[in-house]
Order: structure tokens, then sequence, then C-alpha cells
């Protein structure tokens, strides 16, 4: 055998002192969270809910060190559903990733849309939270009562607008509600905008009477006394707010949204798992806590095929809703 030379003999040493090299972070066999180059898809306008989960979550990764870079942008229209169709379209992207939830599943049904979010990678449920039913400052309406007791009486006359399309949650929630009042729902206005930003302008503009959309979305308004909190969805009062439940003001209704993430169909497992550990990693973050504490959030996080049953049995729920409403 030839003697190795001073080179070699100082290469070895090296490899013993540094070890194997690096994986590349690019080659998708890395399992660590940092994906370099991350884009985050919003399916809606800005300052809606999937909006404000994605920038919040995005934010709080950085903030926490679990990955940087991360580019956040919309794509709406048709309830969530042309941001789906790009999503599916990314066949093999493990580089992309969409907020979305409940106003999707409906937009995707009542939209017949062609792909729907059996076509994803579920990767996880994050939120869950109520809605919330509000009026402008300056409404006639002070009470949930004043508001109901109007409705009946001219139920097409006063527009309700929600912030997903029908069979999302915005639309789902005053249905409910107007069907625990005692109004036919084929009977209500319902007026659908592109997320909870558009029709903020709406409600405040007294261009629809009430709005139904999620907690986080207007707590800064509320709590600035822009909008006026009639009512909240949920089984039980949201915390520093001053507003009953729906079933406290007497109407039979528990309702509430929740919102997560899906990926492209068509990656790797090790893409999938850099994905799925990234949001465990952010789920388990103080930041991420007290984003949940700040947006009037709870949490509800789930993962992978249980967060893909999960879908499943949300499609089914708003086929369910849809056809015992009539719509």
């Amino acid at each position: 055998m030839r003697p190795r030379t001073p080179l070699a003999l100082l290469a070895a040493a090296l490899l013993v002192l540094l070890g194997p090299p690096l994986l590349n972070p690019d080659d998708g066999t890395d399992t660590g969270t940092r994906i370099p180059g991350l884009r985050f898809m919003v399916p809606n306008t800005p300052g809606g809910g999937y909006d404000i989960t994605a920038r919040t979550a995005a934010k709080n990764a950085e903030d926490a060190g679990l990955t940087s870079g991360i580019e956040v942008f919309n794509l709406p229209g048709a309830g969530g559903t042309v941001g789906l169709s790009r999503l599916v379209g990314e066949h093999g992207n493990g580089k992309l990733a969409m907020s979305m939830g409940l106003g999707v599943v409906g937009a995707a049904r009542s939209n017949d849309a062609p792909k729907t979010l059996a076509d994803t990678t579920p990767i996880a449920r994050l939120t869950e939270e109520q809605d919330v039913v509000v009026v402008a400052k300056d409404s006639p309406y002070r009470t949930i009562g004043d508001l109901v007791d109007a409705w009946r009486d001219d139920p097409g006359g006063l527009p309700v607008g929600g912030g997903s399309s029908p069979g999302g949650p915005d639309h789902l929630a005053p249905m409910l509600m107007a069907e625990a009042a005692g109004i036919a729902p084929k009977r209500v206005n319902y007026v659908p905008f592109d997320g909870g930003g558009e029709l903020l302008a709406s409600i405040l503009g007294n261009k629809v009477a009430f709005g139904v959309s999620g907690v986080g979305e207007y707590l800064d308004q509320i709590k600035a006394g822009e909008l006026r909190l009639l009512a909240v969805t949920g089984s039980e009062r949201i915390g520093g707010l001053d507003a009953p439940t729906l079933k406290e003001a007497g109407y039979d209704v528990d309702f509430t949204n929740w919102r997560g993430v899906v990926a492209p169909p068509g990656l790797s497992e090790a893409e999938r798992t850099k994905l799925v550990r990234l949001f465990e990693e952010l789920h388990d973050s103080p930041e991420w806590r007290e984003s949940l504490r700040q947006n009037g959030w709870d949490d509800a996080f789930l993962t992978g095929e249980e967060f893909g049953d999960f879908l499943e049995s949300e499609d089914d729920r708003v086929v369910s809703v849809l056809k015992e409403l009539g719509l």
C-alpha cells in the first residue's frame, strides 16, 4: 500500500473531528424543522381569519427560532377554492403550505369545486374559536333580542354578512341562529365576503345589518368600541367580553369554527414529517401560547392522519347541516 500523503492525513483527521458531512437541507432527507424557502398561502384577502392565523404562526415560528424567512402570501377567490386548486396543482412541493379551515370545506362543497381537501396532505389543525354576532357602534340594535325581533319581522330586509362562502362557518352560524329563532333559513339574506377584512368595512358602513365572524378577527374593534358585540356562538362566554352565548339568550345554538394547515399532495414522507414537526414545535412554543391567549383562540391541535380523518368528518357535517337547513 502507498503511504498516505500529509494532505490525506490532515483530511482524515478533520473528518474524525468534525464528523460526517451534514445532509443537504433541501434534499428532502433532513427531518429537522428548518424548511428554507417555506411559503404559506392564505386563500382569502388580508385581514381575515386565515390571514391572521398564517401571519401569526409565521412570526411565532421565527421568533421561537424554529425556522426563518417564511413568505406569507394571499391568493383569494371563490371562498378559498382558488387557493385550494393552486395548492393541489403544486404536487410534491414540500415548501408550500396553506392556511385553511371549515370555510374551505364548505366552499369546496357549495361551489362543487373540482379539487377538495381530500386531494391535499393534512398537516395540522391549530385552533378552534367561537363566532361573534356584531353590529356597528351606531346600530339601533343594542341586544341580541333587539336584533332577532327585527330579523323575524323582515328576514330579507336585514342582510347578514359573513366572511365565508355558503357552507362555511360564517354562513352556517347565522343559518343555525335563524332556525333557532323561528326564521326559515331560506328567507335569510346572507351576503358572503372573501374574509373578515372585507366584511368589516361593510359592517362599519352599515351595508349589512349585522355580521358573523371569528372572535379573533374582530377582537381589537370590539375592544375599541367600533363594533358592538351582541352574542357569541359557543357554549361558554368569552372571558373579558360582555356578551351572552346564543343559548343564554334563548336560541339553541352551539357552534365553533376551526383553522389548520394543509400541504400539496405527493409529498415524500420526509417532507411531510418536516412540516408536521414544525407545527408540533410551534404548538409547544411560548410564543404560540401567548398568541392563543391574545386572539381568543382555543387550542385544538391535531396532526397527520387524525387530522385527515377530522377533515372527512367535517365534510360530512357540512353536507348534513346544509341538508337539514334545506339549503
